[in-house]
């Protein structure tokens, strides 16, 4: 799976957040709600526009991302 080929990263869709494709549908908010316990389907069921290929992209980005150690674990001041 190329996650390329589902997720995208514009300065001009939801502030350069990576978004599935031709969607406001931001990687974030997908992963906060499966964080938050809702289903492949409760996902699928609320965002129509979302396709299991696009999911398993979203699984594929934050794996390279974590893999490539691309994220900053500093914590930032209060």
């Amino acid at each position: 799976m190329n996650w390329r080929d589902h997720i995208e990263i514009r300065p001009d869709v939801m502030g350069g957040k990576p978004v599935v494709r031709d969607t406001r549908i931001t990687v974030e908010i997908v992963l906060d709600w499966l964080a938050a316990g809702w289903s492949e389907a409760e996902l699928f069921e609320n965002y129509p526009r979302l396709s299991p290929e696009a999911l398993k992209a979203i699984f594929s980005f934050t794996r390279e991302i974590v893999a490539e150690q691309l994220y900053d674990l500093v914590p930032k001041a209060a």
